[in-house]
């Protein structure tokens, strides 16, 4: 166990803005730091971090805490772990009391993969380092690539020879058990070494523990794979795992950009040269785990590709997912025949540097491009080239961003831009209804457990009067869902500059589009939608949501919705006050009250979700006792009234009433 005066120590010396800073880009807000948050998917930014108070909080989903909180929420670590890795951080010398044998052997049992992995990477690297075979064959490979000294032992880079049970022979006399070697990997279900005569690569957890090994064969010839992998478990998760992320994290902030590679050498040469913000999929298709790995620290992603044609054709397909998530793409095609690593070596890190720079292109021209040269003259190849650029530019979440892809896509592909604008459109809302019946599945699950939880709750069966009078909510019109609609925009759009909390820097419309984000894309007024979704996009540029940006919009509709919102036709007379020193008595001047108006504005809209599923669970009661299921529609009525409940909660708590109808 550990001691008290260790975890007092820790908890003086750790730093909230360095602890989260190693996973998450954070840019100063006033006294305090702000990013996205790591726990959840957002476009703005709404997770801050007080220095001050050594805290730090999402206003979106709410989690936060202390240093020690943070990392057992992010690393999904216990209380000890956490301690442990904060120790390790600041150099803190861990100092234990006396533990009982169960005690230690759970606390073994928790580590033990992770002990197992840094074995045997001490393992492969002494076999590369400290004896002849491996120096020959294993380090004479990776000093004819150029690698120098220091990037093998940083990157732990190792070799394993053609013995059939060496390593595990070392790891069962050591003492560790045969289950856990099976498990990571190590060991084959033959009882073998499953790594054999291959240099071998270390895979890192962005807090840099050995989750996974990369084992590449040297003979040539053979019918072997060139590649080994580590299979996933408890500590591997290859979808949110990206080679060379721990070491390259801090490089990526710094130069606002990652550069992704494909092979592990790329990364290891690059990183050698003094590139230093670059990882690698290690030849896989990206995953959205992946791509938000990298959203934390840059919205900005460089993939570099050789000159194989077909090679990159089937890499770009994979691209769309990282335009989903709202990145900036650029693509780089190197010179026929050159991979980084050979490049890099052949012209030298100046002329690379300037060589990656210069021929970085924006992803939907370079596939455009690309895509246009092998449909040359062939007008059924034109066309379908026209439908798979579509469909990449329907991808991007940003408006602005489609209609400029648009117009430099019609120019390029020699198409009116309007039949480009309709067919864009036509996808992007087709992908919208696809999102909405994900939506509803969602909301049939949610019922469904509901419905497990309320199962011990006895509901007599409702007269027919009942039926039609108290059970049934009648759906939300829709002039009462665009009313909850303007009252979020026009609080935007008025107070979306102010701060709600001046210590935490949090401004009205972080607050407002941190809550509201999942329902923006179902707004009912086409015009509110746009403006909202313009408000994410000034946030995620860091600027301001002034009201005189829509006042002056070059889009007429936005211009006259804003001037009408911001206009009121009563105002409070100044005699009362200047004459009568007579103030306000009631409630505060709009001007001095928005942040209660925010707050009740906000939680409306949260009740509206709740109305939602009450309407939408009262027909599906409807349908199960019209089609004769009466166990199904009593189960329903037990979530109803669990709803409901929620419902008036809600409301009491804004001061209001809940009427069933």
């Amino acid at each position: 166990m550990i001691s008290q005066k260790t975890v007092q120590e820790i908890i003086e010396t750790a730093k909230i803005e360095e602890v989260v800073g190693d996973f998450v880009s954070l840019k100063r807000a006033g006294v305090n730091l702000k990013g996205l948050c790591p726990f959840h998917n957002e476009k703005t930014p709404s997770f801050v971090v007080s220095p001050s108070k050594n805290l730090c909080k999402c206003f979106g989903c709410g989690k936060g805490g202390d240093p020690i909180q943070f990392i057992r929420e992010h690393e999904n670590m216990s209380y000890p772990e956490a301690l442990r890795f904060l120790a390790n951080k600041y150099g803190i010398k861990v100092e234990e009391t006396e533990t009982s044998e169960e005690q230690r052997q759970e606390r073994q049992l928790a580590d033990s993969l992770y002990i197992v992995n840094e074995f045997a990477l001490k393992h492969f690297q002494e076999q590369l380092l400290e004896t002849d075979y491996g120096k020959s064959i294993g380090l004479g490979y990776f000093k004819e690539r150029g690698f120098r000294q220091e990037i093998i032992k940083k990157f732990g880079l190792g070799f394993t020879p053609n013995t059939r049970q060496d390593f595990k022979t070392k790891a069962l006399n050591a003492g560790y058990k045969e289950e856990h070697l099976s498990k990571l990997g190590l060991v084959s279900k033959a009882g073998n070494d499953f790594f054999r005569n291959r240099v071998m690569f270390t895979i890192h957890s962005l807090t840099g523990k050995v989750v996974g090994f990369a084992g590449r064969i040297l003979v040539k010839g053979t019918k072997a794979p060139k590649y080994l992998n580590s299979p996933e478990s408890e500590i591997y998760n290859k979808s949110k795992t990206l080679y060379g992320a721990y070491f390259a994290k801090t490089a990526i902030r710094k130069n606002d950009e990652c550069i992704m590679v494909e092979g592990y050498t790329d990364v290891l040469s690059l990183h050698q040269a003094g590139i230093e913000h670059v990882v690698a999929s290690s030849g896989t298709s990206l995953t959205e785990g992946q791509i938000r790995l990298i959203k934390r620290y840059t919205p900005n992603m460089k993939f570099i590709y050789d000159g194989d044609a077909a090679g990159i054709k089937a890499a770009l397909r994979g691209l769309d997912l990282v335009l989903e998530q709202d990145m900036n793409v650029k693509v780089v095609l190197l010179p026929e025949g050159e991979d980084p690593d050979s490049y890099l070596k052949k012209v030298g890190t100046t002329v690379f540097k300037e060589y990656i720079d210069k021929e970085a292109k924006d992803f939907i021209l370079f596939k455009t491009q690309l895509l246009l040269e092998e449909a040359a003259g062939d007008p059924i190849k034109k066309a379908n080239l026209i439908k798979d650029i579509v469909e990449s530019i329907a991808k991007i979440p940003d408006p602005i961003k489609r209609s400029v892809f648009v117009k430099e896509c019609s120019t390029v592909m020699d198409v009116e831009e309007q039949i480009l604008v309709n067919e864009v459109n036509k996808i992007f809302n087709r992908n919208i209804q696809k999102k909405r019946l994900q939506k509803s599945a969602k909301i049939n699950q949610s019922l469904q457990a509901l419905a497990e939880d309320v199962q011990g709750i006895e509901v007599p069966f409702p007269t027919e009067e009942e039926f039609s009078t108290k059970t049934i909510v009648s759906k939300p019109s829709r002039s009462g869902n665009e009313f909850q609609e303007k009252d979020i925009i026009r609080l935007l759009l008025e107070f979306g500059e102010e701060l709600m909390d001046k210590e935490e820097a949090l401004t009205v419309a972080h607050y407002i589009l941190a809550n509201v984000e999942e329902v923006v894309e179902d707004f009912e007024n086409p015009v509110y939608k746009k403006i909202a979704l313009e408000c994410y996009e000034l946030l995620g540029q860091e600027k301001a949501v002034a009201r005189q940006h829509f006042i002056q919009h070059q889009d007429e509709e936005i211009k006259q919705t804003t001037l009408n919102l911001l206009s009121s036709p009563y105002e409070y007379s100044p005699n009362w006050e200047k004459i009568h020193d007579q103030p306000l008595q009631t409630q505060k001047k709009p001007e001095d009250n928005f942040i209660n108006d925010t707050l009740s504005s906000v939680n409306r809209f949260k009740l509206k979700s709740i109305i939602k599923l009450c309407a939408q669970n009262q027909e599906r009661i409807k349908e199960a006792f019209s089609e004769g299921d009466e166990i199904k529609g009593f189960q329903l009525m037990k979530v109803q009234q669990v709803l409901n409940e929620k419902r008036k909660i809600m409301a009491e708590q804004l001061g209001g009433t809940v009427v069933l109808k």
